[in-house]
């Protein structure tokens, strides 16, 4: 039903933008090079681990986009997971009184604002109920650094992490900046793009440190059930890895699905388990960039410790901003997250009317990742896209609708596309790619 069966790629091998190939920097790069005049030999210029890192495939897409939308086309954009909403006016009120507030025009502590640690204690208690102190947090300059440090933090060179694919495209290289070596665990559409103990056991070897959890997930918006929550967290404990469990789509959750923090329900996974979050994208603030971890206090300090020499403290005036967003009142959410239900049964809709696309619903999140495998191979515009990658380019090209093809999240054969953009926008632009994906023969 959905194509050719599943094959455990390597997330450093199936990736958006190659640099031989699809690389958006690939042109850039090669022209730097050829009109540098440093004596260096080009291989030198820049280390092996920089070099190996590819760049954020949804921040490609959305870049290229903007650009050929500044360039007069009228492209819409599907690539960034990114709340179209404007941040809360309170949020924006607190941060024009901090820029007044010479404390904040100061450094202050790496690790966070006393109080702003204090209150992601309570929200985290108030959201999940997960019990912590404030000492068990480290404020961080979005999500993407708490991910970053926290594998740098636990994971030592060789160990190996257990990647539930298809993944978010920064896992990969944040692994692989830390030493590790990322383990795909690859979740068909049948099963609703989740693990079972049995696939994630399958791939366990005794190098394996920790697994990363992401519920809802990003990019298939799937939400896994208590039960299955409950039931790989107690494998975990009995194999004594850790969890590093993303929740920062904690509020987006739609037909009753229930976003289930591990160590919540199994609290014996507590003290292996690290819990990353942060306020982008329950509160439209994906500019101010504030993150955080939470989790036993020695690799909280340890990740602290790094963070001292990485970028110290995260900018205050975010920070207070961030801190109004946590303690005030949900109902901004209430209405992003009403918005987004409304726009996902929309975009399915459309998704599924498109001959030879087959899309599952999404529970969360605000991302649907329909398989586009029976399309492949076929005639369009004269030529044959025999990959998704190639496919998205076809469709950016003819129908002027951007979208992220699966080479970036470890699954060949899929397209993620975020439903956070306004409702005339969603339709205008599925119509517009399912128009052009009907002309394939």
């Amino acid at each position: 039903m959905y194509g050719t069966p599943y094959e455990r790629p390597s997330p450093h091998t199936l990736r958006w933008g190659t640099r031989s190939e699809h690389d958006p920097l690939g042109e850039d790069a090669a022209m730097a090079a050829s009109t540098s005049t440093s004596t260096v030999p080009s291989s030198r210029r820049i280390s092996a681990r920089i070099a190996g890192i590819a760049e954020s495939a949804t921040m490609a897409v959305d870049a290229k986009a903007k650009a050929l939308k500044a360039a007069g086309r009228p492209v819409i954009g599907f690539g960034a997971g990114e709340p179209d909403f404007p941040t809360p006016a309170p949020v924006v009120a607190a941060a024009e009184a901090a820029c007044t507030d010479p404390r904040n025009h100061r450094y202050t502590p790496a690790a966070g604002l006393p109080e702003l640690r204090e209150a992601i204690a309570e929200k985290t208690r108030r959201d999940s109920g997960l019990e912590i102190a404030p000492s068990q947090v480290l404020v961080t300059n979005g999500g993407k650094q708490a991910v970053y440090q926290a594998f740098a933090t636990l994971v030592d060179p060789g160990d190996e992490v257990l990647l539930p694919t298809p993944y978010w495209t920064t896992y990969p290289e944040a692994v692989a900046l830390a030493g590790g070596v990322a383990v795909p665990v690859v979740c068909g559409p049948e099963a609703d793009y989740l693990p079972s103990v049995e696939q994630l056991e399958e791939a366990r070897t005794d190098r394996t440190k920790v697994l990363l959890w992401c519920s809802p997930s990003n990019p298939t918006g799937a939400v896994a059930s208590r039960e299955l929550t409950e039931a790989v967290g107690r494998w975990a404990v009995e194999h004594g890895i850790w969890v590093i469990t993303d929740e920062i789509y904690e509020h987006l959750v739609y037909d009753g699905a229930e976003a289930v923090s591990m160590p919540v329900v199994v609290p014996e996974l507590a003290d292996t388990c690290v819990v990353v979050n942060g306020v982008a994208k329950t509160y439209a603030m994906t500019g101010w960039r504030v993150g955080w971890l939470a989790g036993p206090a020695d690799v909280i300090k340890a990740a602290g410790n790094l963070q001292s020499h990485l970028s110290s403290n995260v900018a205050n005036v975010s920070q207070r901003a961030a801190l109004a967003a946590i303690t005030g009142p949900l109902d901004a959410v209430v209405e992003m997250r009403t918005a987004f239900d409304r726009r996902r049964r929309t975009m399915v809709e459309l998704l599924r009317a498109i001959p030879g696309v087959e899309c599952p619903t999404p529970r969360g999140a605000f991302y649907a990742y329909p398989s586009v495998h029976a399309l492949l191979g076929k005639e369009l515009r004269g030529t044959r896209p025999q990959t998704s990658v190639e496919l998205a380019a076809a469709v950016l090209e003819h129908a002027e609708v951007a979208v992220v093809p699966g080479e970036a999240f470890g699954t060949p054969g899929f397209f993620r596309l975020s439903y956070a953009l306004g409702d005339d926008d969603l339709r205008t632009g599925v119509e517009r790619m399912g128009a052009l994906l009907a002309e394939a023969k």
